[in-house]
């Protein structure tokens, strides 16, 4: 692990130069709500009139792929529509320290929750999660679903298992998790970044470059890629906690969605969340596959739930965060996305 510790070094280092280069994330202005290590809290603008909105990015890489460019920033598309934003931004975790599933997908979103009550009063709050941050928020709902005023789950997987997305198969064939986390210190983000390539090479590899020769034509196309690959090079480390549970407890055993994964002592069950539902899908995802999300609209009690069916983009690099960056995204998808969040929200 070692060795792609300092891999991870020279990949940030190769980001910044890109950073001189202007293909440095343009962030919106935030401020500060908490600083707790391993993330912090920040939040948009002044407050809106909408229903406030908690964004769960997933623990992989930085949480500015949801704000790295003001004409495809999430962020400032909620500020536009008046939402009041709050982002959790995961940062290096401690060498040392039980941070799993408990910390990530229970503990900090309560911690954040706290703040934001703090701020607007005792209501619940709206989750957004994308991929793994996705599946957080799908747990947390289903450990408090008084807390929860909605879900808003963009390519997350909820389903795992063998015969599910590019994965399964890979976690089902690997080594039991403990034998990385074993070893000191946290697991480096370019080994999981060479994990995934390894998984899927035509979403990671092969998609990459055919963005590339197809964006050659289009100057904002080109510009957003450039952005999501200098993105790619900002590797976060994972807690060896949090490694070793979505290994062996999500992608090898399913338990959420089997109703037998526990979290800080408590059953985390599909069948207990009941604020309303939107999950965005990529139908041509061999990462998140629709058989990785639908399955979890039927296990739900919430009874209003919604699809939505994304298409894919050209300028994203990875269509696995286009949904995030893309412009087809945002001019279409993020629009129905704000209508279901406001006429969700009144009666919250």
């Amino acid at each position: 692990m070692n060795l792609y510790a300092q891999i991870d070094q020279v990949r940030r280092s190769q980001g910044r130069w890109l950073d001189m280069l202007g293909l440095g994330p343009v962030e919106t202005p935030a401020r500060v709500v908490i600083s707790a290590p391993p993330f912090t809290l920040k939040a948009y603008g002044g407050g809106g009139a909408g229903p406030p909105l908690l964004i769960v990015p997933a623990p992989i890489k930085r949480a500015y792929i949801w704000d790295i460019l003001p004409r495809v920033s999430v962020v400032r598309q909620c500020l536009q529509y008046n939402l009041p934003v709050f982002l959790i931004q995961w940062e290096e975790p401690p060498d040392e320290g039980d941070l799993g599933l408990a910390a990530y997908a229970d503990r900090f979103i309560s911690q954040c929750l706290d703040a934001i009550e703090a701020e607007f009063g005792p209501r619940r709050v709206f989750l957004a999660g994308h991929s793994l941050g996705g599946t957080f928020a799908a747990i947390y709902a289903a450990l408090h679903p008084e807390r929860v005023a909605g879900l808003v789950l963009l390519t997350a997987p909820l389903r795992f298992g063998p015969e599910v997305g590019a994965f399964g198969p890979l976690a089902a064939a690997a080594p039991p998790a403990h034998l990385f986390t074993d070893m000191p210190g946290n697991v480096p983000g370019s080994f999981l970044s060479e994990v995934s390539v390894s998984a899927s090479p035509a979403s990671f590899l092969t998609a990459r470059w055919a963005d590339w020769f197809g964006s050659m034509l289009d100057v904002r196309a080109m510009h957003t890629h450039l952005l999501v690959g200098r993105w790619t090079l900002d590797e976060l480390p994972q807690a060896r906690q949090l490694f070793e549970d979505v290994v062996e407890l999500l992608y090898r055993e399913n338990r959420f969605m089997e109703g037998t994964l526990t979290v800080g002592g408590r059953k985390a069950l599909p069948a207990s969340v009941e604020a309303p539902l939107l999950s965005v899908v990529d139908e041509g995802s061999e990462v998140v596959p629709p058989s990785a999300v639908l399955p979890f609209h039927d296990a739900v009690r919430s009874a209003e739930r919604r699809v939505l069916w994304y298409q894919g983009d050209l300028g994203v690099a990875l269509q696995h965060v286009g949904v995030l960056v893309g412009r087809r995204a945002h001019r279409h998808l993020w629009p129905e996305i704000f209508h279901w969040l406001y006429s969700h929200g009144k009666a919250r």
